[in-house]
């Protein structure tokens, strides 16, 4: 099913959907074959090259690299969220914001660089790996079972990770009623409003219990009253002591969600910092914001 692949749940077997059904090392993809780490005998949780603090928890990204037919589009990005803060990957079109988050959430494989979430080099790992050690996503696109009710939609990714009936039930409630959505708990999900959609999608995103969260456009296509509610949930996902990495075209409202960001160029980190520094910074303004922007 597209969208638990989507969120990196695993089939009812172990297994995802859709991938090679041999078994893989621990800490390995299926098909991978052991770095160097495996060969020397270090660990692979932390790896001899993992960035700094990556053994005491956070999701790291070190040195990543990526190029197509040969040409760079991101270059020695480092990026680093730890729990319970909101970070933004911010930049103009063509910076390679896109790349390096598709790169974190595995999407892409980087050419060069590690992501280190935790501990664990999670570098070569597919999504649904990912996922199992904390990792969850919300895509840009619309997520949700269009044909399924708003319950269901949730109970679907709860079937996968929580084995027992009653306590998938419980789970269940406790997310509808946290989010404010119990009371469309039977409507249709094609029926939502874009911030009620919003809400059911985190609902179910939460329902594998990950560390981190990632959401690509959470702001994209909604209108100001929603806006706001999106306003609330990160900040609720902070409360919660959830990581949460945002990218995101609509600069002025993300940069007013965030704790920091970094601001790509031209396939690098131009500048990482608070969002007053960030408006303040002269390179920014010059590339990026624009003289006249203000928050």
């Amino acid at each position: 099913m597209t969208v638990l692949r989507a969120f990196g749940a695993a089939a009812p077997n172990g297994r995802m959907e859709g991938r090679p059904d041999g078994p893989a090392p621990a800490g390995m993809a299926a098909g991978t074959r052991p770095g160097p780490e495996a060969a020397s005998g270090v660990s692979p949780g932390v790896s001899p090259g993992a960035a700094p603090g990556a053994a005491t928890g956070g999701l790291v990204a070190t040195g990543l690299g990526k190029r197509y037919k040969k040409r760079p589009v991101v270059r020695n990005v480092s990026v680093n969220l730890r729990r319970g803060e909101a970070v933004g990957l911010l930049g103009p079109n063509g910076a390679g914001k896109t790349t390096t988050f598709y790169m974190i959430t595995g999407l892409v494989q980087p050419d060069e660089g590690q992501v280190v979430m935790d501990g664990h080099d999670v570098t070569m790992l597919p999504m649904y790996r990912r996922a199992r050690l904390g990792l969850g996503y919300l895509p840009q696109e619309a997520s949700i079972f269009r044909g399924l009710s708003v319950e269901n939609n949730i109970r679907a990714t709860l079937e996968v990770v929580e084995p027992d009936r009653g306590r998938r039930e419980e789970m269940l409630d406790a997310l509808l009623t946290e989010f404010g959505i119990a009371h469309l708990r039977r409507a249709p999900a094609l029926a939502l409003s874009g911030g009620e959609r919003r809400r059911c999608e985190i609902a179910r995103a939460l329902a594998t219990q990950p560390s981190y969260i990632l959401l690509d456009e959470p702001l994209a296509g909604i209108d100001p009253i929603a806006v706001g509610e999106i306003r609330d949930l990160v900040k609720h996902l902070k409360d919660r002591g959830i990581g949460v990495l945002i990218t995101d075209h609509n600069v002025r409202e993300t940069l007013e969600i965030i704790d920091r960001a970094y601001i790509l160029h031209d396939g690098q980190v131009l500048m990482e910092g608070l969002p007053h520094d960030i408006v303040a910074h002269e390179g920014v303004r010059r590339v990026y914001l624009g003289e006249r922007f203000s928050l």
